[in-house]
């Protein structure tokens, strides 16, 4: 077992995506804090899209842990059990807490160092670039996004996007999701709703047949559904019947898994019912560091923010300068929600909450 010894607390932060790593660099000076994470990295998941067709951007977006944890502890390892005041790891690591915070997200990309990230994305890059034709395969927010990306900075390239659903942002407003349509046909995007795309039955002529009997052919695709929920390293623990159906955990409004007070998720596992938004990531991850703060001091309960769920409102950049954004009960696209989000996408800023600078 390992514990610092001293007057401190120790936090125990397991994942290092945009929630864990800005809830472990808030906290480090506060409580001797142990960031657990299989990646030597965080990474600011929206740019993703951004350096697939300019690599270059990542060297901003794919941080080092250690850049911003001058004073924790990384260790790089999955988290694959806890017990009520420990966590283990892969390689069998037991590390104690006083607190918790459970931040695994969706399950990661692979790729374990800043290096590999960043070959990932070079080779992604060329095999764009090398292409002639292209499927991406999923019509939610990162398929849009990606296809917005090719088709600005690509605009030779025959881009066709397959949606197994009726319409594309489905997880927003149907008026969102015809303002990304519409921009993407504008661009000679080719929009297949209501199929699906067996990957593997690609004939020799690089031909893809969709589940309505249609022919789509195409140098590469790219598949654009989602990663799972990163919570199936729970299912045989103590918290087991915290997870709902779809994986998530349950929590209160204070943004502790509900029945344990001194162990908080924040992040996408969460069951909180909202959008699953990088900005809201970080709102939990400054609520969680704030009440853990509080107890920390030995405040009362009483004391303790506590998270309401947030409005709908998401912004889907379109390339480099237009977007398509929802906020409350307005739905534009255009210049203005591009100007809001498309340009740096927010890295900027999110390196300065890590303590880091902009560029």
């Amino acid at each position: 077992m390992e514990r610092m010894i001293g007057e401190k607390k120790t936090v125990v932060v397991v994942g290092g995506g945009v929630a864990g790593s800005l809830i472990a660099k808030t906290l480090q000076d506060d409580a001797d804090v142990f960031l657990i994470d299989p990646k030597e990295f965080s990474e600011i998941s929206w740019a993703s899209l951004r350096s697939m067709v300019e690599p270059s951007f990542a060297e901003r977006s794919v941080i080092n842990h250690t850049d911003y944890l001058r004073n924790a502890h990384v260790i790089t390892s999955a988290a694959t059990d806890i017990t009520r005041n420990e966590v283990i790891t892969a390689q069998g690591r037991r590390v104690a807490y006083d607190y918790l915070v459970i931040a695994t997200g969706h399950v990661d990309s692979g790729a374990y160092t800043k290096a590999e990230r960043l070959s990932h994305y070079h080779a992604e890059h060329e095999k764009i670039k090398c292409a002639k034709s292209i499927l991406i395969v999923g019509g939610g927010p990162s398929g849009v996004e990606l296809a917005g990306e090719i088709v600005v900075d690509f605009p030779d390239k025959k881009v066709t996007l397959v949606h197994r659903g009726s319409r594309l942002l489905e997880f927003i407003g149907e008026k969102a999701g015809k303002k990304a349509l519409d921009w993407l046909t504008s661009k000679n995007v080719e929009v297949i709703m209501g199929q699906s795309v067996n990957l593997n039955s690609v004939s020799s002529n690089g031909a893809y047949e969709t589940s309505g009997g249609e022919r789509v052919v195409a140098d590469c695709h790219f598949l654009c559904t989602g990663s799972p929920i990163g919570s199936s390293w729970l299912k045989e623990t103590f918290l087991e019947d915290k997870l709902d159906s779809h994986g998530r955990l349950m929590v209160d409004e204070k943004l502790r898994v509900k029945g344990h007070d001194n162990i908080f998720a924040i992040g996408d596992i969460t069951d909180i019912p909202e959008l699953k938004q990088g900005y809201l990531a970080h709102a939990h991850a400054v609520l969680a560091a704030k009440n853990l703060k509080l107890l920390m001091k030995g405040e009362s309960e009483c004391k303790l923010s506590s998270y309401k769920a947030a409005s709908a409102v998401a912004i889907i950049s379109l390339g480099r300068r237009e977007g398509v954004a929802q906020m409350m009960c307005l739905t534009m696209a255009g210049r203005i929600p591009g100007k809001i989000k498309s340009g740096d996408l927010f890295v900027g800023k999110t390196r300065k909450q890590l303590g880091l600078n902009a560029n």
